[in-house]
């Protein structure tokens, strides 16, 4: 993606590139954008890059609900183990 790139380019010497520089940039880079803003740079995403970015989402948002299970309450097994010997 066009932006990606942009944003590679202008942090690249300038933050380590560690999970908390790329979150301090994400977030930062959002905080300016409207929701218009947003809405444009999507719809200059092609078919693939829509996808990743909704797969992304996906699976991020999936990760923290199922989080959210395991810290309220303990999981009980919903399979049962086998022996297979």
């Amino acid at each position: 993606m066009k932006l990606v790139d942009e944003l590679y380019e202008m942090y690249r010497n300038k933050l380590t590139g560690d999970e908390e520089d790329i979150d301090m940039l994400a977030f930062a880079f959002l905080e300016e954008m409207s929701h218009e803003d947003l809405l444009a740079l999507i719809q200059e995403m092609d078919k693939q890059e829509l996808y990743n970015l909704m797969g992304i989402y996906l699976i991020e948002s999936l990760k923290g609900k199922f989080a959210q299970e395991e810290y309220g309450q303990h999981r009980t097994n919903t399979y049962h183990p086998r022996n297979i010997h």
